[in-house]
């Protein structure tokens, strides 16, 4: 479909928005893929439930199963538009944008080698992921637990359990936090509450 031909009005209206802008709407419709968003000021599209898109990563910092766990249709959202998609004339769209990075906090108050609280979120094979409080988890490799092997089955470790744990890195880029167990008997920081 030629947008700027059959679609004037919509053509016009997301040539108009620029980066940063802050747009508010009503959730039209959600998907698997994304959330659908009627935008105040927009026009409606011909074909699709609303103008504004927000794809699944842009809908909250926070992991979560279901779109339906950040938002519900009919429901009221300000979000930061990021671009134009020019094949489904869209407006891409980031709630998350609206709210302050929880990674980027728990990176500014906490420094390499600090010990801290957190539960035993779930077991992989490749080591155990820790909820540190605040929608942050962070990975212990199995290598960097007590020197077992990486290969080491993971009978130690239960869901649920609480276990001090070191900071060892936050890469804010990758966006992950590597964690290790503190050796024994020897504090390398301050514990947290989680």
């Amino acid at each position: 479909m030629d947008w700027q031909s059959d679609s004037p009005e919509l053509w016009a209206y997301l040539e108009s928005l620029h980066c940063g802008d802050i747009l508010s709407g009503t959730v039209a419709a959600i998907e698997r893929f994304g959330v659908f968003v009627a935008l105040d000021d927009g026009p409606d599209h011909p074909t699709l439930p609303g103008v504004g898109f927000l794809g699944i990563p842009e809908l909250s910092w926070r992991r979560f199963d279901d779109p339906t766990d950040v938002v519900q249709v009919g429901q009221r959202v300000a979000c930061e538009f990021l671009g134009s998609d020019t094949y489904n004339a869209e407006a891409r769209l980031s709630l998350k944008a609206m709210e302050p990075d929880p990674l980027q906090a728990f990176a500014d108050r906490t420094v390499g080698g600090q010990e801290l609280l957190g539960r035993v979120e779930r077991v992989v094979p490749i080591g155990v992921f820790i909820d540190l409080g605040d929608g942050i988890s962070g990975l212990v490799p199995f290598k960097q637990i007590d020197g077992r092997p990486a290969a080491s089955p993971a009978n130690n470790f239960e869901t649920g359990d609480e276990i001090a744990v070191v900071v060892r890195e936050v890469d804010l880029q990758a966006r992950r936090v590597l964690l290790s167990t503190p050796e024994s008997g020897q504090r390398t920081g301050r514990v947290l509450p989680t």
